[in-house]
């Protein structure tokens, strides 16, 4: 099971706790993590060289961390200022996953790796040949003295990306506790990720890259039944080739279930765009909904669709009394009825198998709860245990030893270019004298003559 848990630790603190109460019950008893920046538990690179086969990875992963911390740019997809910071974040976090077989493909090491000075910066991103195509155009911008238009195309990337210069965001970023396959039958994992309200648009994106990476491990063949629960589902973006609409249409067959909470379609719509959130919307087959209003209520009433009511009027005259009756269509939850319905009432409609069909498949029911026995079991709550005692001079120490590799690898590599160059002028000066020797040679067998 994965949980994003927007508001840590609601939901983490029930999923560790039922797992104490569940646990014999597992073949291979499942392993507890976390991830949380304010509180630090466990710690998970999610640009783990091991999962990122091609730079096709690299480019998905750019574009949830960019969209992920500029939410107007999901509108302006194709944009020549969206889409070159994301490829030169590709490129960069490309070039960290093939230097020395992916010894610094952190996020954290991108960040500072990006901040680096053009010069030093683009002689060092030149060494890689799979990488040259991406970084050619902000090359020639650099050579041709278009600094403005250079600043444009990456200044949004480092903006952007220095936001996430933060001690604590290395520490968990850098280390290596868990991987992201929550559903390998050999280490099946519940992880748990925490957001905070306060700091959403930092945490926020490097979350989503977490989940990105994670749904991609995930929704695979011979794996085990797993669930996805994400609350405040718009707090986090996912994008790509494996973004939540490609999830959505092909998990089922993996036995992944996806459970994805929002309070309406409005603040899907405004975070994810309009025509995403309509086929996020449209792909899924079960629908539960409590009291929304206005447009989402209208939606959801249109989605549950009409039915064939019973309608009877009644007429009273001085000397008569006339009934009439009919049937008409009309929605069979009316969007007033939605608007207007108290805590715990719910409304939806459920999907079901050729080989288990579901008679009634739309409901209005309301959850009758044991609130009493609810709170005395939260009583019983344990809370869920620091893994180790985590000093502030660890996690200092790690953000400037980040620092420290990018600088080693600069003098490193800058050292084998200066080297190189040196040989070259050396090779070159070398068959300079001897073509000047040559021709003094031929001179000389000339005069003899």
């Amino acid at each position: 099971m994965f949980i994003y848990d927007y508001k840590f630790d609601d939901l983490s603190k029930i999923a560790y706790n039922k797992l104490l109460q569940y646990q014999g019950n597992y073949v291979v008893k499942p392993k507890f993590f976390v991830i949380d920046f304010d509180k630090i538990f466990h710690r998970c690179n999610p640009l783990d060289p091991e999962s990122m086969d091609d730079i096709t990875d690299a480019t998905e992963s750019s574009r949830t961390i960019m969209l992920g911390l500029n939410k107007d740019w999901i509108k302006k997809s194709g944009d020549f200022f969206v889409e070159s910071p994301i490829n030169f974040l590709t490129a960069v976090i490309w070039y960290l996953r093939k230097y020395q077989n992916g010894k610094y493909c952190t996020l954290p090491h991108v960040i500072e790796l990006i901040q680096a000075d053009y010069d030093r910066l683009f002689a060092v991103l030149q060494e890689e040949d799979e990488i040259k195509v991406l970084i050619n155009p902000f090359i020639s911008a650099y050579q041709n003295k278009a600094m403005a238009q250079l600043e444009g195309q990456i200044a949004s990337a480092k903006i952007g990306l220095a936001r996430l210069s933060s001690p604590q965001l290395y520490y968990v970023l850098s280390g290596n506790d868990f991987t992201l396959d929550i559903n390998n039958p050999l280490e099946p994992k519940i992880v748990c990720m925490g957001n905070n309200p306060q700091k959403q648009q930092i945490y926020g994106a490097v979350l989503s890259l977490y989940v990105s990476r994670m749904i991609k491990l995930v929704n695979r063949k011979g794996q085990l039944k797993s669930s996805l629960v994400f609350d405040e589902f718009p707090t986090i973006y996912i994008g790509g080739s494996s973004g939540i609409d490609g999830l959505l249409a092909t998990s089922r067959s993996n036995f992944v279930c996806t459970t994805l909470a929002v309070q309406n379609f409005e603040q899907l719509k405004k975070d994810y765009s309009a025509e995403q959130a309509d086929v996020i919307v449209g792909i899924v087959g079960n629908i539960i909904s409590g009291q929304v209003t206005g447009s989402s209520a209208k939606k959801l009433s249109e989605n549950f669709g009409k039915i064939v009511q019973d309608k009877e009027s009644k007429s009273i005259n001085s000397s008569d009394i006339s009934i009439s009756k009919s049937t008409q269509m009309d929605y069979a939850i009316p969007a007033s009825k939605i608007a207007a319905l108290s805590s715990g009432e719910f409304v939806g409609i459920v999907a079901d198998n050729p080989d288990q069909k579901i008679k009634l498949k739309m409901f209005h029911s309301e959850i009758q709860n044991d609130h009493k026995a609810i709170a005395d079991e939260e009583k019983g709550y344990k809370p869920i245990p620091a893994v180790e005692n985590v000093t502030y001079a660890d996690i200092i120490e790690n953000y400037v030893k980040i620092k420290y590799d990018i600088e080693q690898l600069f003098e490193q590599e800058l050292a084998k270019i200066l080297d190189r160059q040196r040989n070259a002028e050396e090779v070159a000066s070398a068959e300079e004298t001897g073509g000047q020797d040559d021709e003094v040679e031929e001179a000389e067998r000339g005069v003899s003559r």
